[in-house]
């Protein structure tokens, strides 16, 4: 009843136009891999609204698609992703560098020479020991943990360097790997050489700090800018304003076109009422960018759908079994709930084809080289086991030492209806193979200290995370690394919920980073995600597309696969700029 009143609002709303929310919408689909409403014109408030707040504004530590989006417009990297539509977005280009940069001594060797007028907000120079410093806070993970830490490891696999916190050299930048011969110059020296190398130089994580800006853990408070904006005020789970960084000089800067003078964000408690400002035109877009909620989506299908885009990311949306809570330490138990789940239903859950994607039947997203889409389905996902198979799922059961189920709980996200509406698809489908699932809901933006703890999900009996993962980079490295390796097991910010400890994947995750072959490099992906699907230790749901809000006010708006299928934030500008 209640959720049937909220429906019936938004659509008295929508069908009042009220606003400017679709006044002038320019068509379906019209901003996916193309660039709608070209234009110059700079000036005016670009507006976001969130239902969650990022993990962290820390370039080190945040670890939200969304979050290393909207970072590009306060930081820097030596590398980042071209500001084109489609495919050409995922391209890199340089940043901070004045190229591509030197790769030599067989592939182990990276030297990059920085732009001149890069500036912090102060106006001081950027300089090479600011982006050394800046990759050497990876290695404070006791401080600064939840972010990516590829850096880390593949500078330093034997874990040598404390990190800048614990290092005893007069300038703290003792990590040997990364030299500094003048300002302007920077040399990475890998003890192996890794092909990603230069996709991990574009990742938030790789941006400057200076050390005399470094609040260590309160740095996401404020953090101190490369970019052409800087932090003006931020309320936690709140707001958050940038404004003009007067420093930045647009000469500098081959990337980031700066239109809009000011960039705010609002975070919504109440996922419909966020979805309801959007369509009466107070807010721009939605920060989060994973599409409406079910009834906003609703609304925005029947009444707005010049306003939506429907872009295939490159995110796969899955639940993940810990296997350190009892009995998901045992493979038939996993298997169990994977045959015993009704995927069409949470398919449906997610949005259904057009807004939730298709039935994922593995782990590897289809933009991934070595993907193999719905042909790889070893558990007959999306064929005849797709509304689920009770007698299968029972066999597993008796397999596994518990013929008459068991109970487990559910972790999910509270901000996310979609997320909670797929935990109550599983717990109902669940049910009737005998596996009784508590729903526990959970803050997203303290993901990193709660699914992201595995004492935590030990402690508070987490047998089934709700969760999903896009590529860091466009790679199989780049997206399984975190959840698979064994090398990635953290105590905070862990990533690898399953706890896989598997010598064959690490082994082949090994074998990848020296091949320089693609259709080999290729052939190592397809081997590693049939490794981790023959372990059973996901559940996929989705290769996820969704219904993307665009204001009709946007200016230069498209989609990009650098920001898996996302709205490229830093291209954006406003046609009533004033």
């Amino acid at each position: 009843m209640a959720a049937a009143a909220v429906v019936t609002a938004l659509l008295t709303t929508a069908a009042c136009g009220s606003g400017n929310g679709t006044k002038g919408a320019a068509g379906y689909d019209a901003a996916n891999n193309k660039v709608l409403n070209a234009g110059s014109k700079k000036g005016g408030e670009l507006k976001f609204a969130g239902s969650q707040d990022a993990d962290s504004w820390d370039t080190t530590r945040g670890y939200y698609g969304f979050a290393w989006n909207f970072m590009r417009y306060y930081s820097r990297q030596l590398m980042s992703y071209k500001t084109e539509p489609g495919k050409a977005g995922a391209e890199l280009t340089p940043d901070l560098a004045t190229n591509a940069g030197k790769i030599s001594n067989n592939g182990r060797t990276y030297t990059y020479e920085l732009r001149d007028g890069i500036t912090w907000e102060d106006g001081k120079p950027i300089t090479s020991k600011d982006i050394k410093y800046g990759i050497e806070r990876q290695w404070a993970q006791d401080v600064l943990s939840g972010g990516p830490v590829y850096l880390k490891d593949v500078l330093d696999p034997e874990g040598e360097y404390p990190g800048p916190y614990k290092d005893k050299s007069p300038d703290r930048l003792g990590m040997k790997a990364i030299e500094t011969p003048d300002d302007k110059t920077i040399v990475f020296n890998l003890p192996r050489a890794n092909s990603d190398f230069a996709q991990m130089l574009a990742t938030p994580s790789a941006s400057p700090v200076r050390q005399d800006k470094d609040t260590k853990s309160k740095y996401a408070l404020k953090p101190f800018s490369s970019g052409p904006y800087k932090f003006a005020s931020y309320a936690p789970g709140k707001s958050l304003k940038l404004v003009r960084n007067t420093q930045w000089k647009a000469a500098s800067d081959p990337i980031r076109k700066a239109y809009p003078d000011t960039i705010s964000a609002k975070f919504f408690a109440n996922a419909n009422d966020m979805d309801q400002r959007l369509i009466n035109g107070d807010f721009h877009l939605d920060l989060n960018q994973t599409g409406p909620s079910p009834q906003g989506r609703t609304t925005a299908l029947k009444q707005h759908k010049g306003n939506l885009d429907n872009p295939l990311t490159s995110y796969i949306r899955y639940a993940v079994f810990p296997r350190s809570v009892p009995p998901f330490d045992n493979i038939h138990c996993r298997k169990a709930v994977i045959h015993g789940a009704d995927h069409v239903s949470l398919q449906n859950a997610r949005g259904g084809p057009l807004a939730g994607g298709d039935i994922a039947t593995n782990m590897l997203p289809p933009s991934v080289p070595g993907a193999e889409g719905q042909k790889y389905d070893p558990y007959r996902i999306a064929g005849e086991g797709k509304k689920g198979d009770v007698e299968k799922a029972k066999e597993e059961l008796r397999a596994c030492g518990r013929p008459n189920g068991f109970s487990t709980t559910i972790a999910v996200r509270n901000n996310k209806p979609v997320e909670v509406a797929t935990a109550e698809s599983l717990q109902a489908s669940l049910k009737k193979i005998g596996v009784r699932a508590e729903i526990d809901q959970y803050d997203g933006a303290q993901t990193a200290g709660i699914v992201g703890s595995p004492a935590n999900v030990k402690k508070k009996k987490y047998g089934i995370v709700i969760d999903g993962w896009a590529p860091d980079f466009g790679t199989v490295q780049g997206f399984g690394l975190p959840l698979w390796s064994s090398k990635y097991i953290l105590q905070s910010g862990n990533n690898n919920f399953a706890l896989i400890k598997d010598k064959t994947i690490d082994g082949l995750f090994d074998s990848y980073v020296k091949e320089l072959d693609e259709g080999e490099q290729a052939t190592i992906a397809k081997e590693i995600n049939h490794k981790v699907m023959e372990g059973a230790y996901y559940l996929p749901f989705t290769f996820e597309k969704f219904l993307n809000w665009r204001s009709p006010d946007l200016t230069n708006a498209h989609t990009t696969d650098g920001y898996s299928g996302m709205y490229d934030f830093v291209s954006l500008g406003l046609k009533n700029a004033k």
